[in-house]
C-alpha cells in the first residue's frame, strides 16, 4: 500500500477517534470508571464498588445466550432497587410523566442500550432487569465484568450490556 495512503487511512481514523470522543463527552452521562458503576437517577448518583454491589440483596436469572447456545445463570442487583435507592418511583408512584423516563446503560466500549424505567419495575413487566456481579457462580470475568446489565425477557441479548459503567435514568422531552 502506497505511503500516502497509509497516512490517509491514519489520518482518518485519528479523525474518527477524536470525532467520538468528543461526542460522548458531550453526552452528558458520566464516562464511568472501570471496575466501578455510576448509577444516576436526576441529580442523584451514587458510584458503586464490586464490594459495595455485594451488599445488595442479589436475585438469580438463567437466560439462553444464542451467540454461545448455552444457558447462563447470573447473580446481580434487581436494577430497580439500584434506582429506588437514588429517589426513583416505582410500584404505584410510577405514573403519569415518570412513565416517559428511560434507562441508558454503557458499557466501557461505549455500547449503549436503552430500556424504559418501568421495564425495570415487576408491577409493569414480567422480566428481570439484573446489574450482574456472578455468573454461573463466579465473578465475572475481565472481558464481561465486574457488571454486566442483564435483561432477562429479550429474545436476543442486544440490550445486555458487558462491562457496565453506567446507568443513567433521564426524562423524555
Amino acid at each position: 500500500m502506497p505511503l500516502i495512503t497509509r497516512l490517509f487511512a491514519v489520518a482518518m481514523l485519528a479523525t474518527t477517534c477524536v470525532t467520538l470522543s468528543a461526542q460522548m463527552a458531550r453526552s452528558g452521562e458520566p464516562a464511568g470508571t472501570p471496575g466501578k458503576l455510576t448509577v444516576q437517577y436526576l441529580a442523584q448518583s451514587e458510584t458503586l464498588s464490586a464490594a459495595d454491589l455485594r451488599a445488595y440483596t442479589h436475585a438469580t436469572v438463567t437466560v439462553h445466550n444464542p451467540h454461545t447456545n448455552a444457558d447462563e445463570t447470573y447473580s446481580g442487583v434487581p436494577l430497580i432497587d439500584l434506582l429506588v435507592k437514588l429517589g426513583a418511583p416505582h410500584g404505584h408512584d410510577l405514573h403519569g410523566k415518570a412513565l416517559s423516563d428511560y434507562v441508558v446503560a454503557t458499557g466501557s466500549d461505549g455500547y449503549k442500550s436503552v430500556l424504559a424505567l418501568a421495564e425495570a419495575d415487576p408491577e409493569f413487566h414480567p422480566g428481570q432487569i439484573l446489574v450482574a456481579d456472578e455468573m454461573d457462580g463466579k465473578p465475572l470475568d475481565e472481558k464481561t465484568g465486574p457488571f454486566r446489565l442483564v435483561v432477562t425477557e429479550d429474545r436476543r441479548p442486544a440490550r445486555s450490556v458487558h462491562s457496565l459503567v453506567s446507568v443513567v435514568v433521564k426524562a423524555a422531552e
